[in-house]
C-alpha cells in the first residue's frame, strides 16, 4: 500500500486529507509539526509528501529543501495560504512538485498528488537510456549516484536542476518548449510564468557549459524553447 505523509499543523486539514486520502487506498501518515514531519520523511519513507508552509519548530521551506536533497525521487506537494508568484518560483527552485493555495479542494489536491506519484513511477521504470553514465564534453553524468563530474571536479547540482538535466539528455538534439519542460520535470501544466525554465536553463549553463555566455550544449531555440545538444553543432559559413 502506498503512503502519504501529511506535515501539517491544522487538525482540520489532518482530518479532512487523511478521509480522503485513506477513501482512495492510501495510508497515511500525519505529522502536526516541522521536526516530527522531517523526521517521519525519512523513517516513513512515503510515496509523497503533502506539506505546509507555515509549521511550528520547522518551516515548509526547510523541509522541502531537506526532502528533495535527500530523497530526490518523493513528490512533495505545497500547501499555502500564499499566492505570490515570488514563493512559487522560490519553492520550484528548492524542488518542490507541485504547489496548492488555501483554501483548496481536497479533491484538486487528491489529483495532484496522484499525478506526482504516477510521474514518479513513470520515471522509475524508464531510466535513462544505453547506461548510467553520460558523458558530453568535459562532463560525465552518473545518473545512479546522481554525480556530475567537470573534469574530476564534482559539481553540487540541486534536485530540480539534475532533473532538468536529466531530461534534457534523454531528448537530446530535440527542441522542447518551456512550457512542455515546465509540464515533464516540474509538473505545472499552467504554471503563471516560464522565467522558472528560463533561470534554471542559465544555471545549469554556468555550471556545464565552457563558456556560459555563449553556449554549445543548452542551445536557445528563439520562439521555441531550448535544445541540447551533447556535441557542438559546427558553425554554418
Amino acid at each position: 500500500m502506498e503512503t502519504i505523509l501529511v506535515i501539517e499543523d491544522d487538525p482540520r486539514i489532518q482530518k479532512a486529507l487523511t478521509r480522503q486520502f485513506v477513501a482512495e487506498g492510501y495510508a497515511v501518515h500525519v505529522s502536526q509539526d516541522g521536526h516530527a514531519g522531517m523526521a517521519a520523511a525519512f523513517e516513513v519513507r512515503p510515496n509523497a509528501v503533502v506539506l505546509d508552509l507555515m509549521l511550528p519548530g520547522l518551516s515548509g521551506r526547510e523541509i522541502c529543501k531537506k526532502i528533495k536533497s535527500e530523497m530526490s525521487q518523493t513528490p512533495v506537494i505545497v500547501l499555502s495560504a500564499v499566492s505570490e508568484v515570488a514563493d512559487k518560483v522560490l519553492l520550484l527552485e528548492l524542488g518542490a512538485d507541485d504547489y496548492v493555495t488555501k483554501p483548496f479542494s481536497p479533491r484538486e489536491l487528491l489529483a495532484r498528488v496522484q499525478a506526482a506519484i504516477r510521474r514518479n513511477h513513470r520515471q522509475a521504470s524508464n531510466p535513462t537510456p544505453s547506461t548510467e553514465i553520460y558523458c558530453f564534453g568535459n562532463i560525465v553524468v552518473n545518473f545512479t549516484r546522481m554525480d556530475v563530474l567537470r573534469e574530476d571536479t564534482q559539481l553540487i547540482l540541486t534536485a530540480y536542476e539534475f532533473k532538468l538535466l536529466k531530461y534534457f539528455i534523454e531528448h537530446a538534439g530535440h527542441a522542447v518548449t518551456r512550457e512542455k519542460l515546465l509540464n515533464e520535470v516540474w509538473g505545472y501544466q499552467n504554471y503563471p510564468t516560464t522565467r522558472t525554465v528560463d533561470n534554471l536553463v542559465l544555471k545549469l549553463r554556468q555550471k556545464l557549459e565552457p563558456d556560459p555566455a555563449n553556449p554549445i550544449h543548452f542551445q536557445t531555440m528563439h520562439g521555441i524553447g531550448y535544445r541540447f545538444e551533447p556535441l557542438p553543432t559546427p558553425a554554418r559559413t
